[in-house]
């Protein structure tokens, strides 16, 4: 981030914040969200002076007004007004959700009142009007108040409201009693349609300027003296001179867009440019013109027929500059005779948010949607793939992608796995910020069937779409070829954006946790892979998060540790063995991380984890019947296993003065180990399978393939890439045997091992784990 981003603009007395990620100061935590502000001249004073450029602000936090020290990677600069919207919006997850998503945040900064609007009241969606934009905090010292929206409701939404427009005993506007709400944007879904009685009674300001051409005029001009005609695409400002960005109606697969300025524009007679629009499809009520319109866009085909809606296009502009989208509309649009596409951009090179002459056909961020003929689109060459089954093409860098193979294909293991899948252009082609599914889905299917139900079981709430895309575009190739294409993940994704609760999962950058809570609970429906309990409650979930406070005497730990004295602070037990583990590591965010280290366990005892099983006595291998927490913490026992004790081994443990006053608590001990007759305890073990990591915001994988301690590899799905903005990612897949080195040394030797002078890829798997992932052959039988 470039520190000069940091600064709003000149004269603004406080600069302000957004928390982009989770963040930790001393003992106090702050999630991703929360909102600060520092001066503009403490700003100043810190980046302005001589030096190296600082990596650190010192804000004062607008929640609780504590001063922190934050670094600059996780803020993003707010405009005051916009930063007193999302104030007033009070979930912090919600609260960033819309900062990043803009389209709600653009409209609410567009508004004025006497605007039309539909409100979300008691969890009913009510008519009403906006009546006062501000703050509703009277006089107060804070440093920015929370921006709220007073709307009177209308129609059905009379008396359904809580106030006349007073609030806290000040008037901030009239209306008829219970008919006035004030609420934030977050609750308002705001529509460009302006009250009539309000413009009414506004007086019109002498200062506005009459801009002439607007939005889908026709317009002409000149150039090299030749008349030429076109549409204006978008109208701006810069200085004191006004801009049109036209697209000339001239044929051809290219739009030409020209930025020309205000006074060399003539805005033509509609009539003469277009067909009339009453005789070529009538002008009735709104509704029925959208319905007319959406009728003629099957009746007239044109263009490339493989185009489609969620199709992935390029667009060649002027000077051949290409850009490249995603086509979420097809159409006509009013005055314009070519079939329309409108597309999603993948940058912020567009010029509308999906709104055409105050009219939505599809929404998208602000500056990156772009309505084109449809004639001007061609398929994306980066995501063709070949449809005849009949055809053995060759793809990018002389990678043959072979026929689609058959519904079912079993895990690849040892010589098969590394025949299959090592190489370039091998694993998941990244695009677009899919790291994170990219790292999960390889993890999890290529070498190991642990959870190759969501494939093929029927779970009653199975989005069965989504599983077909699944098994046979991703895993199936994924098993077959060694290669999957970046357009069948991209596939995933727009399901995941149209059914899930969050519109960037096409392009935005993610984690794996949430992305695997929504297809294994949202979509497929399966059940939760762990089963917990805590203080008499279950608790069921898909990822285990590690919770724990920073422990002096572990500086270099083990997964076992981890996941011990997690479980122990939290009281927590396994309801059951469960057949596939994840478990996420302590770590927050890019930046911080509990540990500079975390030592693989390639197996994890889950004995002592699991809810009234046998346990067996630490000293003498018997049953064990009572269990002591403040024993574990004792230095004089050994670094893992909880601490359990027979009757006998636990009298003479706690009769040292030391540890007189621990409370051991009894354990329930099977019948069957309680009749006694020297049964030995078995211990239930899970086998590490799949590692996934990241370094700052680029999430790789390590998998193992085979039985030994070398059998792993590496996989990154963008390691490489081929040509610029319009190439693509080369998925890569390389063995690291060179783990075995390190995961065969002693703790206490590899303790000592400096990451720098790691071989290979090691450093990563010891220094950026993220998330490690266990499993139960025994328990994948039943599951």
């Amino acid at each position: 981030m470039m520190l000069s981003s940091l600064l709003p603009s000149a004269g603004d007395g406080n600069c302000y914040y957004i928390l982009t990620e989770d963040c930790t100061y001393g003992s106090k935590y702050f999630q991703a969200g929360n909102m600060c502000f520092c001066s503009e001249r403490s700003y100043l004073r810190n980046f302005s002076s001589e030096g190296p450029p600082a990596c650190f602000l010192r804000v004062v936090m607008l929640d609780d007004s504590s001063t922190v020290t934050v670094n600059i990677e996780l803020l993003q600069p707010l405009r005051e007004e916009t930063a007193a919207l999302l104030l007033a919006v009070g979930s912090h997850t919600e609260r960033l959700n819309y900062f990043l998503e803009r389209l709600s945040l653009e409209a609410a900064l567009r508004a004025v009142p006497g605007q039309k609007v539909t409100v979300e009241v008691d969890r009913q969606r009510l008519p009403g009007v906006v009546r006062y934009v501000g703050s509703v905090c009277g006089k107060s010292s804070a440093a920015l108040a929370p921006c709220f929206f007073g709307v009177e409701l209308q129609g059905e939404g009379e008396n359904r409201g809580r106030s006349d427009g007073s609030y806290h005993g000040t008037e901030y506007f009239k209306c008829k009693r219970n008919c006035g709400v004030f609420l934030p944007f977050s609750r308002i879904q705001f529509s460009p349609v302006v009250d009539d009685d309000y413009m009414k009674q506004k007086p019109k300001l002498d200062t506005e300027e009459e801009v002439p051409v607007k939005v889908g005029d026709a317009v002409s001009f000149y150039v090299d003296e030749v008349l030429t005609k076109g549409v204006a695409m978008a109208v701006y400002k810069e200085g004191t001179q006004w801009f049109v960005t036209v697209c000339p109606e001239e044929e051809g697969t290219t739009d030409i867009f020209r930025d020309i300025p205000m006074d060399s524009i003539m805005k033509e007679s509609l009539q003469s440019l277009f067909p009339p629009l009453e005789s070529s499809m009538g002008l009735g009520h709104p509704n029925q013109l959208k319905h007319e319109i959406s009728e003629s866009s099957a009746e007239c085909p044109s263009g490339n027929p493989s185009l489609e809606v969620n199709s992935m296009v390029q667009i060649t502009l002027d000077k051949g500059n290409q850009v490249s989208g995603i086509i979420r509309w097809l159409g006509y649009l009013p005055q314009i005779k070519h079939k329309m596409a409108g597309v999603e951009l993948d940058e912020d090179k567009g010029v509308t948010d999906g709104e055409w002459l105050g009219q939505y056909y599809f929404q998208c961020a602000p500056k990156r949607g772009l309505f084109v003929k449809l004639q001007s689109c061609q398929p994306d060459v980066r995501f063709q793939w070949p449809r005849d089954s009949e055809l053995s093409l060759v793809d990018y860098g002389g990678q043959e992608v072979l026929p689609q193979a058959p519904d079912t294909s079993p895990p690849l293991r040892n010589e098969a796995a590394v025949r299959v899948l090592r190489g370039r252009m091998k694993g998941i082609q990244g695009h677009c910020n899919s790291c994170y599914m990219d790292a999960a889905l390889f993890s999890l299917f290529s070498c190991t069937s642990v959870v190759d139900s969501m494939l093929f079981k029927p779970f009653p709430l199975c989005d069965r779409n989504v599983q077909s895309i699944l098994r046979d575009e991703i895993v199936t190739p994924l098993r077959t070829t060694g290669f999957v294409h970046a357009g069948s993940m991209m596939h995933l994704r727009e399901q995941l954006t149209e059914k899930g609760q969050c519109s960037s999962f096409t392009n935005a950058e993610k984690d794996p946790e949430e992305f695997l809570t929504l297809i294994m609970h949202q979509l497929l429906g399966i059940e939760p892979l762990l089963r917990l309990q805590s203080g008499g409650q279950e608790q069921d979930c898909y990822c285990y998060q590690i919770f724990m406070d920073k422990q002096e005497d572990l500086v270099v730990p083990d997964v076992q540790q981890l996941v011990e004295r997690s479980f122990l602070s939290s009281e927590l037990k396994l309801v059951e063995i469960p057949s596939c583990f994840i478990i996420q590591m302590p770590r927050f965010g890019k930046e911080y991380k509990m540990f500079s280290k975390i030592i693989p366990s390639l197996e994890l005892d889950i004995t002592d984890l699991l809810l009234d099983s046998p346990r067996e006595c630490c000293v003498c291998g018997d049953v064990a019947t009572l269990e002591c927490s403040e024993c574990f913490k004792d230095k004089m026992f050994s670094a893992t296993g909880l601490k359990q004790f027979c009757s006998s081994c636990s009298r003479q443990v706690h009769s040292h003065p030391r540890r007189a006053s621990h409370q051991p608590g009894r354990l329930q001990v099977p019948e069957a180990f309680a009749r006694g007759g020297g049964r030995q305890v078995p211990r239930e073990k899970l086998e590490l399978f799949a590692v996934l990591c990241i370094e700052t915001s680029h999430y790789v994988s390590f998998v193992k393939y085979g039985p030994g301690s070398q059998h792993w590899m590496f996989f990154d799905s963008m390691a490489d890439r081929h040509g610029d903005e319009n190439g693509f990612n080369i998925p890569t897949v390389t063995l690291c045997p060179e783990v075995a080195k390190y995961l065969d040394l002693p703790l206490a030797v590899l303790a000592l091992e400096q990451p720098r002078d790691m071989d290979g890829v090691a450093k990563r798997l010891f220094c950026d784990a993220y998330m490690y992932m266990y499993q139960s052959k025994k328990m994948a039988l039943y599951k």
